[in-house]
Order: structure tokens, then C-alpha cells, then sequence
């Protein structure tokens, strides 16, 4: 498939930045030692499985679930700090049955508890219902509190919310909350910092693209709070090896979390060049780059030509990064890189191959073509199942996510090859997506049902982007069954407690006019 020759990349220079002194020496003091692993402290953590459940039925005990991500500096701290406790320790060796998951090899429980960490720290009784859900770190006496509090009442703080709820047909947007989006992209805008009014600073991906849209057909006040944003957004990527640090605290954009995210490079990735492509401004071109170079030098696999997902947050665990950060190459090389998950999953390089094929569509750079190929090959033979759906991992979970984000990646391949096994690779997935992960009523689940050790919600994210996939699906092929798939997502989407149900939403709009068009284009 998609024979030719790749030039081969450049390769990346890094120069140097002038060391700070301040607080830096006991930094380059790690030079002489190898960085500490961070190590699981010894407990009895089990798999989170339906078993696990059956056990505590038949013990009456509670379940803790420590979800964790593997590059979050909290969890770290917590691991480091609140687990080693004498006292946590023996409250749940004696009294819990607990199960620790790593939140990215399981995105069911990552998109579940997404409002509860990281680490989300989530505690059922011995019938299954969820009692209490907590976020972030816990000191040892906090901790210890919370499990006494409720070992001593096992009732739910709050009823779990129902999932499954129908939604009415629909074509298009109703009229009235068509209008109350629009007003809450509008209203949502931080006109003095960019971005969005959220004491976390990051470049939202359909936000911005909303706002380029709407610049494109002339509006020149979403085109200035796009490039407010993008440029803004600027001081987030790392000045030494590329990539985009996955958000900024205070409500400015100069104190930022260092963990290094796919989802946060393939959208940064997107917005620059696609705002490249409206504005030929050279310093979008030049930011695309450099997280491109960043995935390319750091998440790409050197075997395999795959991307692993996530970069640590810390070079030692559980020790804040800023110093570390403000070193240039070598001595960030001396110290030692912070950890990158060797995992290789579907979805994130399906983001990742969507997010290269874009830059490629803006300034026509053959190696980053070349980069994204070689990934979607890696995933068709590695991870793609016989019934079009691809698996997280080798044979191994059953996520919408994975098969949304290879199909969306096969069909960007397609448009700018015009290969038709790669429709046909979307065109599989399309409908394996619509077999499997279609929810009664409306929307796509997030997993599987079958098997799976809690119910799994319907994702906003995932529904918009599954919406504007079918869409463009629609389109290419001409197809109606593809526009009935698109609407099924819309019609969940369009329940004013999902639309409304965060600050802004603006995707559904962007799924809602892509829908449209597509329908407009077949008839």
C-alpha cells in the first residue's frame, strides 16, 4: 500500500539555551546518577474486573480504584508520599479490596472518571455503587479519613448518572440551540489572555477551529481571537525540543504542566497548520514544526515508526519540573528525559497521523507525509482486527477511540493520496463503529458493553468527532448510510444537557454544518 520513496528527515539540531543559575545545581548533580524509577509501593492491588467485584460481594468489602496516569506528577506525589503510610496501608490491606489502572491503557474508565483527576480516586461499596469520587492528590490523613468515612457509611453521595437516555430525531440543529451555542462561543472568550475563561490556559482545539471557520468566511472578529490564541498558545511550546506542554495553571499562560500529551500535540498540531493554511503566517508554520519535530524525535518509535502517547511530566517523579524545563538540550540530557510511556495505541496514533497528514496539507513537506504513512501501516498490521474495529493494544480493548481515530487518520491519507484502500480502511471502520459502538437513542459508547466492568458513558469529544468524521466520510463517498451514522451522533449531541453541559461546545456546531454540507453536496 502507498509504495514510494520517503526522503529521509532532516535531522534536528538543538542548540543549547544559557543555563539559569538559580536553583539549578542540585540538577546538574543528577548527572553523576541515573534518574530514580518510580516504583509501585507494595499493596495488593488487583485487576479492576467484573471478579473483582464478585469478590467483594462475597466479602462485603468496598473497592478502592486508583486510576492513575503514568505521566502525571500528583500521581507521582502520591504514590511517593500517601501509599507508603503505615496507616493507609493497613486499612487497605485489611479492610478494601483495591485495583490500581493505568487511566491511557483503558480509556473506558479514563473518559468515565475524566472529571476526577489525575489520579481520580474512586470508591465503591461491596454491591458495586459508587460511594465517592475524589480528584488529585491526598495527603496520608486525608486519605486515611476518607476511607474510615466510608468503610463507616457505605451509602452513594449522589446517584450515578443515567446514561442511556433517547434523544429525538434529528436532521439539524434546532434553531434555539444553534443560537445558545453560538452565544456561549462567544461569551466563553477571554478577550485579555486568549483561550477560553478557565483558570487552565490551553489552546482549544474546536474552539479555535470554530473561530478559523468563521474567519474564513470573513468574520474579523473570530479571526483576531484565533490568532490572540494561537499566539498566546506560543509560550506553552517547549523551546528546546518542540511539543506542547499540556496546559498552564493561575489563568495565564506561563506556568505550565510539562507532561507532553498526544492529544495536546495532534490538536496544537492541527490548529497551527490549518491556521497556516487560512493566514500564511510563517510563525503558525514554524509552531506546526516544531511539535512536529517533537513527535518525530521523541514519541515516534525508532523500530516501528509508531508514536507512544505521553511524556512524563517530571525527569525525577514525584520532583516539580520548572527548572528542568528551563535548561537547554545537553544539560536536560545529562540529567536524563523524563519518562515516555513505551505503550503503542491505536487512538493516539491515529491523532497523531490526522494531526502530520494536516501539516502535510499546508506546506507540503514530504517527510512529514512519509512519517504519517509509515504510523497508519504500523496500525493496519498491528492493531487493525478483521471487522474493521482496531484494538487499543495487540488484540486487547475495544474502545471507540481507536477505531474513530484510525479511521479519521485513513481518510485524511486518503484525501491527499487518493489511495482507495485507505477509504476502504475508513469505509470498515465506518461501519464496525456504527455495529459496535452505536447507544440506543442516540451517540456512540465510548467501549464496548459487553464484558466491561462498569456501564461505559457516551463521550462529547468522541461524539463530535465521530459526527464530523461521517460527515466527511459522506462526502467522499457519496454515501447516505453515512450521514444517517453522523446524525445518530448528532441527535446525542443536540440534548441540551450535553450541549449545554460545559462552558462552550462549539464542535457541534462545526459537526452539525459539516453534517449539512455533506447532505447539500449528495443532492
Amino acid at each position: 500500500m502507498l509504495s514510494g520513496i520517503c526522503a529521509s528527515r532532516r535531522i534536528v539540531e538543538f542548540h543549547m539555551s544559557k543555563i539559569l543559575r538559580i536553583a539549578l545545581t542540585g540538577w546538574l548533580l543528577l548527572c553523576a546518577a541515573p534518574l530514580l524509577a518510580a516504583e509501585r509501593v507494595d499493596l495488593p492491588w488487583r485487576p479492576f474486573t467484573p471478579a473483582l467485584f464478585a469478590q467483594a460481594r462475597a466479602e462485603n468489602k468496598p473497592v478502592f480504584l486508583y486510576l492513575e496516569a503514568v505521566w502525571c506528577h500528583w500521581c507521582h506525589v502520591m504514590q511517593a508520599k500517601t501509599f507508603p503510610d503505615a496507616g493507609v496501608q493497613k486499612r487497605l490491606g485489611e479492610q478494601w479490596l483495591i485495583a490500581s489502572v493505568d487511566h491511557d491503557a483503558d480509556p473506558l474508565l479514563a473518559n468515565r472518571y475524566r472529571d476526577y483527576g489525575w489520579p481520580a480516586l474512586i470508591f465503591f461499596n461491596a454491591q458495586g455503587q459508587e460511594v465517592a469520587k475524589r480528584a488529585g492528590f491526598l495527603s496520608a490523613a486525608d486519605f486515611s479519613a476518607l476511607l474510615d468515612a466510608v468503610v463507616a457509611d457505605p451509602t452513594p453521595e449522589q446517584s450515578a448518572r443515567e446514561e442511556q437516555v433517547r434523544a429525538p430525531p434529528i436532521t439539524t440543529l434546532p434553531k434555539d440551540l444553534r443560537t445558545m451555542l453560538e452565544a456561549a462561543h462567544r461569551t466563553a472568550y477571554d478577550t485579555k489572555q486568549g483561550s477560553l475563561k478557565l483558570a487552565q490556559k490551553y489552546p482549544d482545539r474546536d474552539s479555535v477551529e470554530y473561530a478559523l471557520t468563521l474567519a474564513a468566511a470573513g468574520d474579523r472578529t473570530e479571526a483576531r481571537r484565533a490568532r490572540q490564541t494561537l499566539d498566546a498558545a506560543r509560550a506553552l511550546i517547549d523551546p528546546v525540543w518542540g511539543g506542547m506542554y499540556q496546559y498552564s495553571t493561575h489563568g495565564d499562560w506561563v506556568h505550565p504542566h510539562f507532561e507532553k500529551i498526544m492529544r495536546t500535540q495532534a490538536g496544537a498540531l492541527r490548529l497551527y497548520a490549518q491556521s497556516y493554511a487560512l493566514t500564511k503566517n510563517a510563525r503558525d508554520l514554524r509552531s506546526a514544526n516544531a511539535i512536529r519535530d517533537y513527535l518525530l524525535n521523541f514519541l515516534r518509535d525508532a523500530d516501528t515508526g509508531a508514536f507512544h502517547g505521553t511524556q512524563d511530566a517530571d525527569a525525577v517523579p514525584g520532583e516539580k519540573a520548572q527548572a528542568y524545563f528551563q535548561l537547554g538540550d545537553a544539560a536536560r540530557r545529562c540529567i536524563g528525559l523524563p519518562r515516555i510511556d513505551p505503550h503503542l495505541y491505536a487512538q493516539e496514533n491515529g491523532l497523531a497521523i490526522e494531526a502530520l497528514v494536516a501539516l502535510y496539507n499546508a506546506g507540503r513537506d514530504a517527510d512529514t507525509l512519509c512519517a504519517a504513512t509509515r504510523a497508519a501501516q504500523w496500525a493496519l498490521a498491528h492493531r487493525a482486527l478483521p471487522d474493521g474495529r482496531f484494538a487499543h493494544e495487540a488484540d486487547v480493548g475495544l474502545y471507540l477511540g481507536d477505531t474513530l481515530y484510525m479511521a479519521r487518520a485513513a481518510l485524511a491519507l486518503h484525501g491527499v493520496t487518493r489511495d482507495a484502500d485507505w477509504l476502504a480502511v475508513a469505509e470498515r471502520a465506518a461501519s464496525a463503529m456504527a455495529l459496535h459502538f452505536a447507544a440506543e437513542g442516540g451517540g456512540y459508547l465510548t467501549a464496548v458493553a459487553e464484558g466491561a466492568t462498569l456501564p461505559p458513558p457516551r463521550v462529547t469529544a468522541e461524539n463530535i468527532d465521530a459526527a464530523r468524521f461521517y460527515a466527511a466520510l459522506a462526502k467522499a463517498t457519496g454515501k447516505a448510510e453515512y450521514l444517517a451514522d453522523g446524525r445518530h451522533a448528532l441527535r446525542w449531541l443536540a440534548l441540551p444537557e450535553v450541549a449545554g453541559g460545559t462552558l462552550t461546545e462549539p464542535g457541534i456546531l462545526l459537526a452539525a454544518d459539516e453534517l449539512a454540507a455533506a447532505e447539500n453536496a449528495a443532492h
